[in-house]
């Protein structure tokens, strides 16, 4: 059966709200008043009669010129303006309208911060306060409606618009192609990422972008973080493609396709020219054992080969799967050819990394043995367990400060960073290092109801004050972190947990729209005035 782009919209997804501003709008100058940064970073005249005590700044430290730093976002969590323009839908579309309870406050990402119109006040509003580099992501079903066949010139245009807002306001575009919105056509024709079919898909999609877009980006990204869009096959059943995969072996389905389809393209965009740098996002937090017991210390090396090594590991080192994972996936995935092995190793020009966080990692309760003896144990295939506490005898205290409940994976354990980065260098070898999101959700935000509460997001502050201090820490210890991206520019859709947590350095009131600084904006970007040479 041929369906349209308009039939895919009303068989699976159903009606979609619209924004009452639905034409680009024109930029107009961030009020002087916005930009005075808040208490203590900066005292008016009058009142006088504060007294805050000083920190020296540490001489020792310091950011390069070349240095890169900015905030970052993702299409379908800013862009909104769903089936604008002759967008495709994408699982996400489905996954947010139609699966009961998906999305912790049932929001969808048809509006969401209207960022596909209102880019160019988005761009103006963080140039105002002298940031470096914006990042992000383009909508795959918005050049290619169905993942494949006939682009949309209108689509394309709307990127050229966005990268070239972002140049004559001297932020550097900093673009990804892939962030989780996969076409829904590509999921229903052959079950997306857990077939190798969609490798070309993906490879032919980066073939267009990066001939349209060329050498005025000089960053790019293939895929953002794929441990966590492989996690979320299997796919809630009746809504897509069914497969014959096991549940427990497709997100291995899913690293390969990956690992094949980010190679490939890495190879396609050499052979077109482009010069700028290509890289891989990978996430996860450091881990720490949490004794000191040959046991614990197996767990954190399980703990990097199922996670950050899947992927580390075949790009950096030699093109396959570290010990642990393979000893798994060879029962059940095809072994990569030394012809794949070869294109998929040394396919990343930094390492690109998202880390908000560290935890800790011990052995099963059971045993290791005994875990991996029973595919039905849930922490089967790593057989390893996870915390965010100090041991019993070291007292339980919290790694760091909690971040919202929402995000209950997430706590400011800044003081790990120095070790988590050195690690990196370590044990990967890469010549470049750079986080590529780090951000906090402020605990209990989507509560507040005074601006000026909801602005004041101490913990944040907090977590981005402390953060960069550790990269800084890292760097005058011989590590070559060369960026930074906070996430996020604004409030946006947080995918599950939907707008009913904060991540964004900018406010954003959902009904009109308004954007507003918060002070870990100020924070962030004090930093940098502070480090960075000039």
């Amino acid at each position: 059966m041929d369906l349209s782009v308009e039939d895919m919209w009303d068989l699976f997804v159903g009606p979609i709200s619209t924004a009452d501003v639905n034409t680009t709008v024109s930029p107009t100058p961030v009020p002087s008043n916005e930009l005075v940064p808040p208490p203590p970073l900066f005292y008016s005249p009058f009142p006088a009669g504060q007294q805050q005590p000083m920190y020296p700044k540490n001489e020792s430290w310091s950011f390069p010129k070349d240095f890169w730093w900015g905030v970052a976002s993702a299409a379908y969590q800013v862009e909104g303006a769903a089936q604008d323009d002759g967008r495709g839908p994408s699982i996400w579309d489905v996954l947010t309208h139609r699966v009961p309870n998906f999305v912790a406050d049932n929001s969808t990402g048809d509006i969401a911060d209207n960022e596909y119109y209102l880019y160019k006040q988005d761009i103006a509003r963080i140039a105002a306060l002298g940031v470096k580099a914006y990042s992000f992501s383009i909508s795959w079903s918005r050049i290619l409606p169905y993942g494949k066949g006939a682009v949309n010139e209108k689509a394309l245009d709307h990127y050229d618009d966005l990268i070239n807002t972002c140049l004559e306001h001297g932020v550097e575009p900093i673009v990804t192609l892939y962030h989780w919105d996969l076409p829904l056509y590509l999921q229903n024709t052959y079950a997306g990422w857990l077939s190798e079919d969609i490798v070309d898909d993906f490879v032919n999609y980066a073939k267009v972008v990066f001939g349209r877009y060329g050498n005025k980006v000089q960053k790019w990204f293939t895929v953002n973080e794929p441990l966590v869009f492989c996690s979320t096959y299997p796919l809630p059943e009746g809504y897509f493609k069914s497969t014959t995969i096991p549940a427990k072996q497709q997100q291995f389905h899913c690293f390969q396709s990956v690992l094949l389809a980010h190679s490939k393209a890495y190879h396609e965009a050499r052979s077109l020219g482009i010069n700028g740098t290509i890289s891989f996002k990978t996430n996860g937090g450091y881990k720490i054992p949490l004794t000191d017991s040959d046991s614990d210390r197996e767990a954190v090396q399980r703990a990097w080969d199922f996670n950050e090594g899947a992927f580390a590991h075949p790009i950096w080192i030699d093109g396959d799967y570290p010990r642990y994972l393979k000893e798994y996936t060879s029962t059940f995935l095809r072994p990569l050819s030394d012809e794949e092995k070869a294109q998929i190793k040394g396919t990343g020009d930094i390492f690109a990394h998202d880390g908000y966080t560290s935890q800790f990692y011990f052995a099963p309760d059971e045993g290791l043995e005994s875990c991996l003896s029973n595919s039905s144990n849930p922490l089967f295939p790593s057989c390893v367990n996870s915390s965010y506490t100090y041991s019993a005898q070291d007292g339980g205290w919290n790694i760091g400060y909690a971040a919202d409940p929402g995000s209950p994976w997430l706590h400011k354990a800044t003081e790990w960073v120095p070790a988590f980065l050195k690690y990196m260098q370590n044990e990967w070898k890469p010549s470049q290092i750079a986080i590529t999101e780090f951000g906090f959700a402020e605990p209990f935000e989507q509560l507040k109801q005074i601006r000026s509460d909801i602005q004041t997001d101490l913990a944040r502050s907090a977590y981005y004050h402390d953060y960069l201090r550790a990269i800084l820490i890292a760097r005058s210890e011989g590590v070559n972190v060369v960026g930074a991206l906070g996430w996020s520019i604004v409030d946006n859709l947080e995918w599950q947990q939907g707008f009913s947590v904060k991540f964004g350095m900018q406010y954003v009131n959902l009904t009109t729209q308004e954007r507003y600084y918060k002070r870990s904006f100020f924070e962030f970007v004090d930093v940098f005035k502070q480090y960075q040479e000039k």
